[in-house]
């Protein structure tokens, strides 16, 4: 049987961490009723504020056809509301209810803790490694990527782009 490339053996073991991180914030914000993309989205908003829901999904990587129906389930949640803008009508904004700040202030302490129990594993100089060399290679992904044509988005599903 054939060895695996380095790069095959490094996007391996990447992959494979980048899994078990994304099992683990599944199951925690699970805990609380959400699935990652609505936290990621109601994170968004505890830190940032209201926002027009035409820019979540570019900041939250949720594929724009998900984002609306995201935001339909957190605001049937009464996680999130809508409001128009009074400048422009076609702009709509999304922002917490006080049920959602009152969510977010609960979970959001676990869950950031949560997280650096998984990095504790790294010194300080091993994460801005680890950053710096991710940005890197996410950097050459996204060069390369310009020769590739752009996947369809699944019907119903989100697609992180």
């Amino acid at each position: 049987m054939e060895e695996l490339s380095r790069e095959l053996k490094t996007w391996t073991i990447i992959l494979r961490a980048s899994q078990a991180i994304q099992d683990i914030i599944r199951r925690d914000v699970a805990c609380y009723g959400l699935n990652p993309t609505e936290f990621s989205v109601l994170e968004l908003l505890y830190h940032r504020g209201e926002q027009p829901i035409q820019t979540i999904g570019k900041k939250t990587l949720i594929s724009s056809g998900s984002t609306t129906y995201v935001v339909d389930k957190l605001e049937d949640k009464k996680y999130l509301k809508r409001t128009a803008s009074p400048e422009d009508r076609r702009v709509i904004y999304a922002a917490l209810t006080e049920t959602g700040q009152e969510l977010m202030e609960r979970i959001f302490p676990p869950h950031e803790a949560l997280i650096q129990e998984v990095f504790e594993e790294l010194s300080e100089e091993e994460q801005l490694t680890v950053q710096e060399l991710m940005k890197k290679i996410g950097y050459r992904a996204k060069d390369l990527s310009k020769n590739c044509p752009k996947p369809k988005e699944k019907n119903g599903g989100i697609d992180h782009e």
